[in-house]
């Protein structure tokens, strides 16, 4: 069963294959001349998506192909070579020049998922009977392209990593001068005011105690990116313990929401040869 349909699998490893190295079939220094071939980079990256998609262990998604232990070897060798963050930073891009990033809106928010083998982003969640669990806090555009994220345990408040959250803009480059900052009733307090104010930032945060619909601000364009990335089941239950392999399995998940956006939006304005056929 494949985890992404084709017309967006195909961009995605096209993309992909760009970035990596060139490697020989064969080990040029085993003493004998003679290795086994070493395994197709388009397998791994197939089998990662698939346990990016459905959740599965390493095991379960390993056969005759490759062996967990390959998946695995090949997933560090490419995020030392920083191909998952490089891959994102494209597609962001080419999604900032076809449609456009609306970067004048910002909304930032945390959500929190299952953590059940910890590691060194988990932390006792308050809201899961003290089980271990993940907290990101993510930031998005104002349709909703995510921009960038912090992980910490799911013990941590909101309003401590708005700060380093924020920081993340430094990495897309000039900003428009005018930015308004979304965000929910978490961090509605004088320090979050300050925070903004010291960066030029206007806040639109929802007051504690006041009920208002999610539809009265942009807030929720970063709810449904939370949406979007808990229907990949890796992320939704992290059995991850390394926070460099948990990020890279959310850069993966950003490239795919931000492409399928783009194909989307792009889908009634521009033409290409391997369009779908119908809108995605």
């Amino acid at each position: 069963m494949p985890a992404l349909p084709s017309w967006l699998t195909k961009p995605l490893w096209d993309q992909f294959a760009a970035l990596l190295p060139e490697r020989p079939e064969f080990r040029p220094d085993h003493p004998l001349g003679c290795h086994r071939r070493r395994i197709s980079d388009r397998v791994i990256f197939d089998k990662l998506l698939q346990l990016l998609r459905f959740g599965c262990s390493y095991e379960a998604i390993a056969d005759t192909a490759c062996s967990a232990t390959t998946i695995r070897n090949r997933r560090d060798e490419w995020i030392q070579l920083g191909v998952f963050a490089r891959l994102k930073q494209i597609a962001m891009e080419s999604y900032d020049r076809i449609v456009g990033l609306v970067l004048d809106q910002i909304a930032v928010d945390g959500s929190i998922t299952k953590a059940p083998g910890g590691g060194e982003a988990a932390g006792r969640s308050l809201v899961d009977r003290g089980k271990q669990g993940l907290k990101r806090s993510g930031m998005t555009d104002g349709y909703g392209i995510p921009l960038g994220r912090v992980l910490a345990g799911a013990n941590r408040h909101d309003s401590p990593l708005l700060a380093p959250t924020l920081d993340r803009l430094d990495d897309l480059g000039p900003m428009p001068e005018d930015i308004t900052v979304h965000l929910d009733a978490g961090y509605d307090s004088d320090k979050t005011r300050a925070l903004l104010n010291e960066r030029g930032f206007h806040g639109r945060i929802a007051h504690k105690g006041e009920k208002a619909p999610i539809q009265a601000s942009r807030r929720w364009h970063v709810e449904r990116t939370h949406a979007w990335q808990n229907a990949f089941y890796r992320l939704s239950r992290c059995y991850e313990r390394r926070t460099t392999v948990i990020g890279a399995f959310f850069d993966l998940a950003d490239t795919i929401i931000t492409v399928r956006s783009l194909i989307r939006r792009a889908w009634s304005t521009h033409r290409w040869d391997e369009r779908p056929n119908r809108r995605p």
